[in-house]
């Protein structure tokens, strides 16, 4: 089992960066594929980006591609969204989640791929 803690977030302006961190504790960090999803107001959770265990496989939503960055460190079992030039359509709550994949393949952009979630960090990006 897997507790997810997000951290990071906050008010920046548009065009502007934020880190986003996501603490893993629990067994196994480098047997889970992790995910970034955010939800705006009124809006379904979407998914940002994941990256498999080795860091190997990387996605990203159209979105966001070219401008964020995933990442993560096994040895502190942590993972990290990197947001560049940020849009106010990017405000939202930032969620990290697990997906535990021993067989290396998984869903990225499937919500219900992930059995572990964070509680999530607020992301606002004003204009």
């Amino acid at each position: 089992q897997l507790h997810l803690v997000e951290s990071g977030g906050g008010l920046v302006q548009a065009g502007g960066s934020l880190r986003l961190s996501c603490a893993a504790s629990g067994r196994m960090f480098s047997e889970h594929a992790m995910g970034w999803f955010r939800q705006a107001p009124g809006q379904d959770r979407e998914f940002v980006s994941a990256i498999n265990w080795n860091g190997r496989y990387i996605f990203y939503a159209d979105s966001v591609k070219g401008r964020f960055t995933i990442s993560r460190d096994n040895a502190k079992s942590m993972a990290y969204l990197q947001m560049n030039s940020l849009k106010p359509e990017d405000t939202a709550v930032y969620y990290c989640a697990a997906a535990h994949t021993p067989f290396g393949s998984w869903s990225a952009e499937v919500k219900d791929e992930y059995r572990y979630w964070g509680q999530g960090t607020q992301v606002t990006v004003s204009s």
